[in-house]
């Protein structure tokens, strides 16, 4: 069984290569690195397909775990991409300061860096391999829980998403931060609710032989969201463009997890 695993997690591995290897190659071509995000976001629906195909799990779970997969990633694949393609040809800010750091060495940096997002993919994706190796008839309660906890989270990151979107289309509210609906309560409720998505994923994989193992996911994410390729970089954008408007914010609102307002006192 484990030899097996590892077999489907290296052929995920192996589609995610040449999809990342075409994608850097496109992107290239077009000057958008942003691309890397649809294919990304994109790239975990076949994986889980796969697994539910190839893999010798029961029918109803592995059609469990594909319909989440889909909802998922075609939800945050075409949020993306619509972004990319709205912006185009004006790259995401993110990727436009990286090109400005890897100048000197811009082709082969961005394909290592590709490459990578690659790698996480196959490792990420294991959330959806444990499942799918599951030839249990039973249901356990978890995979019922992480299976509601993965669909509200997904709920919560789409209204979040709709919230920013229809404050950034007013035209009033030009230069402003948003600061309304679930964006009073949390700096990135996006990225929370992304965070919670992948900690619905890994409790329903608890409910399998080797579930444990999918804590990685989660663990992975939050260590990325927090210090890598989300917060970080995103708010020291913010802080460039909004100014004293986004540090106000900082200073009354969590940055992360959906919370009540920090209000300073007026001086006199």
């Amino acid at each position: 069984m484990i030899h097996e695993a590892l077999f489907l997690l290296a052929a995920v591995l192996a589609f995610s290569v040449v999809l990342m290897w075409v994608t850097w190659g496109v992107a290239w071509h077009v000057r958008n690195l942003g691309l890397v995000d649809v294919s990304w976001s994109f790239g975990f629906i076949p994986a889980a397909l796969f697994y539910s195909i190839a893999a010798p799990g029961l029918e109803a779970r592995k059609i469990k775990v594909a319909t989440l997969a889909i909802i998922w990633g075609g939800r945050l694949a075409w949020h993306v991409g619509s972004r990319v393609m709205r912006q185009h040809p004006r790259e995401d800010a993110r990727y436009a300061v990286l090109r400005s750091k890897w100048a000197l060495h811009l082709h082969w940096k961005t394909f290592l860096f590709f490459q990578l997002q690659a790698v996480l993919l196959a490792l990420l994706s294991v959330v959806f391999l444990i499942p799918c190796m599951n030839d249990s008839k039973s249901t356990h309660d978890l995979e019922w829980l992480g299976l509601v906890m993965g669909l509200m989270a997904i709920a919560g990151e789409s209204l979040a998403d709709f919230q920013l979107s229809k404050f950034r289309l007013n035209p009033v509210n030009h230069g402003k931060v948003c600061q309304t609906g679930l964006w009073r309560y949390s700096r990135h409720p996006n990225y929370f609710f992304e965070w919670m998505a992948w900690v619905g994923f890994f409790v329903m994989d608890l409910g399998s032989p080797w579930g444990w193992i999918a804590f990685m996911s989660p663990a992975f994410m939050l260590y990325f969201l927090l210090q890598v390729t989300g917060i970080p970089p995103t708010e020291e954008l913010l802080l460039k463009s909004k100014g004293n408007a986004y540090r106000e914010y900082q200073e009354s609102t969590n940055a992360f997890i959906p919370w009540p307002r920090k209000f300073r006192a007026k001086a006199k």
